[in-house]
């Protein structure tokens, strides 16, 4: 398994012989509701696309995950898979092949499985995607926000784990951006070989009200340090933007 952080949420995963481009931004801004002033993200580094994507994983339907600008410039042969909510998003630009997965439900690509678990909640009725990801003998598991379901205990170990590793917090409102508790509860779950933080900046920048009064906390290596207290083999990787990198998993 190969993987690349492209910033933000966005990855690009090397399985079985296939590159799957996950909750891509790689172009434009990051605005939400057309309100700048409130949260507005800018790329510093101006970055070719990936040259091979054999699919697209959209996890959610908010703009730093199905983003319209990224969106609009991709091949539109290239299939997609995504949440019902992202769907809505999708479909405007007009994309070939266009698999909406609801909780439960699989997609098979290849030789690889794409299963849908209840992810984060996205206001009042929503919950959207975390995905399974399994091909080549591994496994993957990833959510954006870190809320992680309890069906997760009933789909047998997995290898590698991108979830956040830090919390972000709103006065008032707590956590949206749940890291290190859910996430160290999840290791002790599942036991991953491996676990990678998402959601966590990268070659960007965010302006806006929003981000003057968010507060994070934790930090990958204080992650580290939680994993090990609990005696867990479990290894924090902290990659860089950009830079691909292989993971070599031990098989049992």
């Amino acid at each position: 398994m190969q993987l690349t952080w492209l910033d933000n949420n966005s990855w690009l995963i090397e399985l079985g012989g296939k590159n799957i481009l996950l909750d891509p931004w790689l172009v434009g801004d990051l605005i939400f509701g057309n309100q700048p002033w409130l949260f507005h993200g800018t790329k510093t580094v101006a970055r070719s696309l990936p040259k091979q994507i054999d699919l697209i994983l959209i996890s959610q339907g908010l703009p730093d995950h199905a983003h319209p600008p990224t969106l609009e410039i991709l091949d539109r042969s290239i299939p997609v898979v995504c949440s019902p909510n992202a769907l809505e998003v999708v479909q405007k630009f007009g994309y070939q092949q266009v698999t909406s997965l609801a909780h439960g439900e699989s997609y098979h690509f290849a030789d690889i499985e794409i299963e849908a678990v209840p992810g984060s909640p996205v206001g009042p009725t929503t919950i959207e995607n975390g995905y399974i990801v399994r091909g080549n003998g591994t496994s993957l598991y990833y959510e954006p926000h870190g809320n992680h379901s309890p069906v997760l205990a009933e789909k047998g170990s997995i290898d590698v784990v991108i979830t956040p590793l830090i919390d972000l917090k709103l006065p008032l409102l707590g956590a949206v951006i749940k890291g290190r508790a859910t996430t160290l509860a999840l290791c002790e779950l599942l036991k991953p070989q491996f676990v990678l933080p998402t959601a966590a900046g990268g070659e960007v920048k965010f302006e806006g009200l929003l981000v003057s009064i968010l507060h994070t906390e934790g930090t990958v290596a204080e992650f580290q340090t939680l994993l090990t207290a609990k005696s867990l083999g479990t290894k924090a990787i902290d990659p860089q933007p950009w830079q691909p990198f292989s993971l070599e998993l031990a098989h049992v």
